[in-house]
C-alpha cells in the first residue's frame, strides 16, 4: 500500500519526492511506502486549514454534531477493513483492532459529536452592580495533533474528534511507524462531510515532520502522545512560542496487589495488564508489586498463565500476544532484557527473555512474554519505560511501603490497586501520584473522565470538556446595564 497525505481533501504525494518504507511487523517485509514529508507539505496544509477556519469556525453545532455521528457511522461501517490494516500495520492480534481499537475510535468522535451539543458557557450577575459577565469558548484556529503507534487510529481520532468538534482545522501527523489507518480516516472523513480544510494529515518523521508542525507559528496548540524526551523537546520549542500544550507522555505504572483482593479476578486482569498489545500500552502494569503474605503464590500462577499465552501472527485467531511493532523497537526491548541477564544479582528471569520465530514468518517481530523478579525498586528495569512484553515482580510488606514504591519513579501516569478494603482503597487513591488510578479493574474508561498524567508523564488533561477546553479559548465579556 502506497500512502499520500492527505491535504484539503486531496491526496498529495510529498513535495519533496522523498518516501520511507513501511514495514509489516509479523513479517518483517516491506508493505509500502510512506510519505517523507517536511515543512514544505505542512505549510501546504497549514494555508488549507487557514482558508477553511472560518467557515468551519462559524459552522452550527448541530452541522458540526451531524458530520462526527457520520464519520463513527462509517468508522463502523469500515470496521473490518480498518481493523485488518491495523493489525497488519501494528502486529497486535486482529481480534484486539476488531474489539478494542477500531470500535474505540468510532466512539471518539460519536462522543464528541453530542458534547459539543452540551458545552456551555458561564454567566456571572455581579447584583447590585449592574453588570453581567458572560464567558464565550472560542476555537484556537490551526492545531496540531500528533499521535503514536501504539493505539494508532484509537489515539490519532482521541486528538482529532474535539479538536474539529470545538471549531479548529487540524494538521495531524501519525506514527511514521504505522500510518496506514490514519491514511484510510481521510477518505472517511471526505465521504462523511467534512469540508475541505479541516482536517490534514501529513506523513513523516518527529524530527522533520513533527518539528515543522511544533514550530509553525500560526499553529496555535500541540496535543502530543508519545515518549517523555520527545514531549520535553516539543516543550522547548512550543512553551517560548506560547502555544497551548497537551503532552501525555511515558508511564512506569505500578500494580498493587494485596493479600485481601479478589484473587482470580485480579490474577486474569493483571495478565492482560500486563501484555496486552504486547505490552506496548502507556497504561499497562509493567511493574507488579505484591504482599508478601500471598507473593509465592502469586508468582507461580501468574508464571503459568503468561507462560499459557499464544505468541503467533495477529491474524491468527488463537494469538494473544502479536509482534512488536518494528525492528528496532525490539532490539530495544532485547537490551533491557540483556541487561538483566548481565545482572543476576539484581534481576532473575522467571519466564520469557527470548525472541521467538513463528514458522513461516520467521523474520517478524517477536519476543517472549517476560516476567522478570528484581531486587530493588531503583533497578534500571523498575525505572525506565521498556514499553514492551516484559512486567517486573517484587514484594512488599504494608501500606505505607506500597506507596513508597508506586511513587518511586519520576512517571506518574496510572496506578491499578487490588484491595477490597475500602479504606485502603481511598487512602492510596488520595496519596498515589498518578493522573488515574484503577481500584479492582484496569483500563475501565469512561470517556468523561479526565485522562493524563503528573510528573514526567505529562501536562494536561484530555477526555470529555477538558479536551473541548483545551482546544478553545476563555474570552470574559463584562456589561454595564442600566
Amino acid at each position: 500500500m502506497d500512502i499520500k497525505n492527505f491535504i484539503n481533501n486531496e491526496e498529495h504525494i510529498p513535495l519533496s519526492g522523498m518516501w520511507m518504507d513501511n514495514y509489516d511487523p509479523a513479517t518483517g517485509k516491506i508493505y509500502g511506502e510512506i510519505p517523507s514529508s517536511n515543512h514544505t507539505d505542512v505549510e501546504s496544509a497549514y494555508q488549507a486549514a487557514t482558508k477553511a477556519f472560518p467557515s468551519w469556525s462559524n459552522t452550527p453545532i448541530d452541522t458540526k454534531s451531524k458530520i462526527l455521528s457520520k464519520i463513527a457511522d462509517l468508522i463502523e461501517e469500515n470496521l473490518e477493513d480498518l481493523a485488518r490494516a491495523e493489525s497488519k500495520d501494528n502486529g497486535k492480534p486482529l481480534w484486539l483492532a476488531q474489539s478494542v481499537d477500531i470500535p474505540r475510535a468510532s466512539s471518539n468522535f460519536r462522543f464528541f459529536a453530542h458534547a459539543i451539543t452540551q458545552y456551555a458557557s458561564q454567566s456571572h450577575d455581579s447584583t447590585g452592580r449592574n453588570t453581567l459577565n458572560y464567558t464565550l469558548r472560542k476555537p484556537l484556529g490551526v492545531v496540531g495533533c500528533i499521535s503514536p503507534w501504539n493505539l494508532p487510529l484509537y489515539l490519532f481520532t482521541w486528538k482529532i474528534a474535539p479538536a474539529i468538534a470545538a471549531g479548529n482545522c487540524v494538521i495531524a501527523k501519525p506514527s511514521e511507524v504505522t500510518p496506514v489507518t490514519a491514511y484510510l480516516l481521510g477518505n472517511i472523513c471526505k465521504k462523511a462531510g467534512l469540508p475541505a480544510g479541516v482536517l490534514n494529515i501529513v506523513h513523516g518523521t518527529g524530527p522533520e515532520c513533527g518539528q515543522a508542525i511544533v514550530e509553525h507559528p500560526g499553529i496555535k496548540a500541540i496535543s502530543f502522545t508519545g515518549g517523555t524526551n520527545t514531549g520535553a523537546r516539543i516543550a522547548a520549542t512550543a512553551a517560548p512560542m506560547f502555544k497551548k500544550l497537551s503532552l501525555e507522555l511515558g508511564g512506569k505504572n505500578p500494580n498493587l496487589i494485596f493479600s485481601d483482593c479478589d484473587y482470580e479476578k485480579m490474577l486474569h486482569t493483571t495478565v492482560r495488564s500486563s501484555f496486552a498489545n504486547q505490552g506496548q500500552i502507556c497504561l499497562c502494569g509493567s511493574r507488579i508489586f505484591v504482599q508478601e503474605e500471598i507473593y509465592d503464590k502469586f508468582k507461580k500462577d501468574f508464571i503459568k498463565l503468561v507462560q499459557e499465552l499464544t505468541v503467533g501472527h495477529p491474524m491468527s485467531s488463537t494469538t494473544k500476544v502479536g509482534a512488536v511493532v518494528s525492528a528496532s523497537h525490539r532490539d530495544k526491548i532485547l537490551d533491557y532484557i540483556a541487561f538483566a541477564k548481565a545482572n543476576p544479582e539484581e534481576y532473575t528471569i522467571l519466564t520469557g527473555g527470548n525472541t521467538l520465530q513463528i514458522p513461516n514468518y520467521e523474520d517478524g517481530y517477536y519476543i517472549e512474554p517476560t516476567v522478570i523478579e528484581v531486587s530493588n525498586n531503583t533497578c534500571k528495569l523498575n525505572q525506565e519505560e521498556i514499553f514492551g512484553p516484559v512486567v517486573t515482580l517484587m514484594t512488599f510488606k504494608d501500606e505505607e511501603e506500597a506507596i513508597a514504591l508506586a511513587n518511586g519513579t519520576r512517571y506518574g501516569l496510572s496506578a491499578t490497586v487490588w484491595t477490597e478494603n475500602l479504606n485502603r482503597s481511598i487512602k492510596l487513591g488520595n496519596e498515589l501520584e498518578a493522573g488515574i488510578v484503577w481500584v479492582n479493574t484496569w483500563l475501565n474508561r469512561d470517556l468523561r473522565t479526565a485522562f493524563g498524567g503528573v510528573k514526567d508523564s505529562g501536562i494536561g488533561r484530555e477526555g470529555g470538556f477538558h479536551a473541548l477546553d483545551f482546544f478553545t479559548e476563555t474570552k470574559n465579556i463584562c456589561i454595564e446595564y442600566k
